[in-house]
């Protein structure tokens, strides 16, 4: 379906100009405060979070994604995890960068089969769901991810597909898929661009679980646990992509020191950081799913 300038694929301004040029600024400051959003220290090109010591580290876990993965302006889940003394005994290691698409995520893949992983945790696509609906992101991602194609439902079901796929010939880890993050807070129908987020997050998410399905590996249903509180307390709309809120998200955590609880108070958020992002709500309800796999076979305690 092509974009047009009246559907919902259009990002109505509301904040101030977006465009490609905002865009790349927006990149290139968050490449610049990647450092101080990552707290893991470096080895081989990888953040390693974790208090687990050569000696005493019981199994190695790879987590693929995007910002929720990196950290950047989002809850760190992964630290949440990496800190909770059940844990104590794992390494994690990060393999993402904020704005990836399935598309990069694949070209992380030797990564993780260089760590030699017990567990990997894939949670990649909600960028690949903007790219589709807001023509800001699409632009921006043209630029600065160098994508080969048009993002496409059918091209993210190849590209998750052939990380599966290599993860499990070229590794011996348990493999868990996470569903999306949801869009917004809002699940009617009111918001255009709303409605099309809801049905495009929903969609990308039965495509995880068909591959988890079709390729045995394990399914964990992030976006409906969020889905559930979501319907049951319904929230703020997401009405279009800008990037100007992003700058000033950055302002408020780097400059007032405000973190990603108080920051999405700000914006009316009640799950996320931003619309898009997590706090710390949604980020300990996926820290708490994926701790619920790693119990299943690390020997560690699930959540209580």
């Amino acid at each position: 379906m092509k974009r047009s300038d009246n559907d919902t694929r259009t990002d109505h301004n509301r904040h101030g100009t977006g465009g490609t040029a905002a865009g790349t600024v927006f990149g290139w400051v968050f490449r610049l405060l990647r450092g101080s959003l990552r707290r893991g220290s470096r080895q081989g090109g990888r953040a390693v979070v974790t208090g687990a010591t050569t000696g005493t580290v019981k199994a190695v876990v790879a987590c693929l994604g995007a910002s929720a993965t990196d950290a950047t302006g989002s809850y760190d889940w992964i630290r949440d995890l990496a800190q909770r003394p059940s844990l104590a005994s794992l390494r994690f290691y990060r393999f993402a960068e904020g704005g990836d698409l399935a598309y990069n995520g694949l070209g992380r893949v030797p990564d993780i089969i260089n760590c030699h992983p017990d567990y990997v945790i894939v949670l990649l696509g909600d960028n690949d769901v903007l790219a589709l609906i807001s023509k800001k992101v699409a632009q921006f991602d043209h630029l600065t991810k160098h994508l080969p194609v048009q993002p496409s439902p059918e091209w993210y079901r190849e590209n998750m597909q052939a990380i599966v796929r290599r993860l499990k010939s070229e590794t011996k880890a348990a493999i868990a898929l996470c569903s999306l993050i949801p869009i917004g807070e809002d699940p009617g129908e009111a918001s255009p661009f709303q409605a099309e987020a809801n049905r495009r997050i929903q969609e990308y998410s039965a495509i995880l679980k068909d591959i988890a399905q079709e390729e045995e590996v394990s399914y964990l249903p992030f976006y409906e646990r969020m889905h559930e509180l979501i319907l049951a307390s319904p929230g703020r709309a997401f009405t279009s992509f800008d990037f100007l809120p992003f700058y000033r998200d950055v302002f408020r955590q780097f400059v007032l020191h405000k973190n990603h609880d108080e920051i999405g108070q700000l914006n009316g958020w009640r799950f996320h950081r931003d619309g898009i992002h997590l706090n710390s709500r949604s980020g300990k309800l996926l820290a708490d799913l994926v701790q619920e796999f790693l119990s299943a076979g690390a020997g560690v305690d699930s959540p209580r």
